[in-house]
């Protein structure tokens, strides 16, 4: 019976995910977390075999969530289910130690055969996916400018790009406005531009925004 630990902010979605594991008779919902801090503890307490977790969770951010759980529990699989395209987060998470990657628009019966696959110590990635991750991996393959940037950058980027202001991703993520201001300014740096506007068109150039 497999142990399933579900964290996503969002209850109708962990409900749905809760009656979809429920229907088959191999899985069992261990426990729910709603935020990434709430999953380090359930995950310490609960004993489950997989966490399926959502990338975007108020608190500690999804890719933080990954390298604590893979410091905390080395061997624990993580099959991340996003909002997310696989182009924004994929290859960071499976970076920081995810062991799958999916989208909230797959299958049930995609979503199922993955928490399987991971559970026995397999990775999951779609064809598409696997492109990327193989493109990635060539000798010699420059970085994309994004790519220079940590992942809290990141994800202050994209929040940029997709129209925010610096005092709205502040209270996003319970940081100071100061704060996101150095981080606008290392980001710029970083990716040698001069705006946000030029942000907004890097990034629907290269398909980071849904």
């Amino acid at each position: 019976m497999l142990r399933i630990l579900i964290a996503d902010d969002h209850p109708i979605v962990r409900q749905g995910l809760g009656q979809l594991i429920a229907k088959n008779a191999d899985m069992v919902v261990a426990d729910e977390a709603s935020n990434g801090l709430e999953v380090l503890d359930k995950a310490r307490t609960s004993h489950c075999d997989v966490v399926l977790l959502d990338i975007s969770m108020p608190g500690l951010h999804g890719l933080d969530v990954i390298r604590q759980l893979k410091k905390q529990s080395p061997k624990l699989p993580i099959l991340i289910l996003s909002m997310h395209s696989e182009e924004q987060y994929a290859v960071r998470a499976f970076r920081a130690g995810a062991s799958g990657y999916l989208t909230k628009q797959s299958a049930p019966d995609e979503l199922l055969a993955a928490i399987r696959k991971v559970s026995m110590g397999g990775k999951y990635v779609s064809s598409s996916l696997a492109e990327t991750l193989a493109s990635n991996l060539e000798v010699g393959t420059g970085k994309l400018a994004h790519e220079t940037l940590s992942n809290r950058e990141y994800q202050v980027m994209l929040m940029i790009a997709s129209g925010k202001t610096v005092a709205e991703i502040a209270e996003v993520l319970s940081l100071s406005v100061q704060t996101i201001s150095t981080y606008r300014s290392r980001i710029l740096e970083k990716m040698q531009m001069k705006n946000n506007v030029e942000l907004a068109n890097y990034a629907i150039k290269n398909q980071l925004l849904d």
